[in-house]
């Protein structure tokens, strides 16, 4: 992970902390193995327990691998003690195209995390976007991404107000 994804990482957990605060937020937390860039966990709320996963794909070659990862922890039952599991796969403007749309690899991240909603009942996801684009190696960040990550945290919140509502949509922009 580079400098700039690690202070996304570190933004993204601190404003979601104060908009979120029932939650208790971390940065790279352990779920079954693999280290989560931003988690949530609620351990009980009316009897529920509450995990939010929030990955932040900046300039991932292959985003999908982190939900094939959330499929086979699901599967193997890692994420068994969580009555609810919200992902929010957090896409920045790395994976959109220039004419318009996204890539093929965020549509392909984004279905295996609609696969995985699909098929447990207890999971959400949100593919959600970070309308940032990532500096390359060397450069310094874009002026706006302050207010891009205010607004993937906005997009983030409104999930979670999904889940607890149980009413679910596929994409948040």
């Amino acid at each position: 992970m580079g400098e700039f994804a690690r202070t996304l990482q570190t933004a993204v957990r601190e404003r979601l902390d104060g908009r979120a605060s029932a939650l208790e937020w971390h940065e790279e937390y352990d779920v079954g193995g693999t280290p989560v860039d931003v988690v949530g966990v609620l351990t009980e709320r009316a009897g529920e327990r509450v995990l939010v996963v929030v990955e932040l794909e900046v300039r991932r070659a292959d985003p999908a691998n982190n939900t094939v990862k959330l499929l086979r922890n699901l599967d193997a039952g890692v994420l068994d003690a969580y009555d609810r599991v919200v992902v929010c796969q957090v896409f920045s403007a790395y994976y959109d195209l220039a004419s318009g749309g996204v890539s093929t690899k965020r549509e392909n991240a984004a279905f295996v995390g609609r696969l995985a909603a699909d098929a447990y009942e207890r999971v959400t996801y949100r593919a959600v976007d970070l309308p940032v684009t990532p500096p390359k190696r060397g450069n310094d960040p874009p002026r706006e991404w302050r207010a891009g990550v205010d607004a993937a945290v906005d997009a983030t919140c409104r999930a979670l107000d999904d889940a607890a509502d149980h009413a679910f949509d596929a994409d948040v922009s």
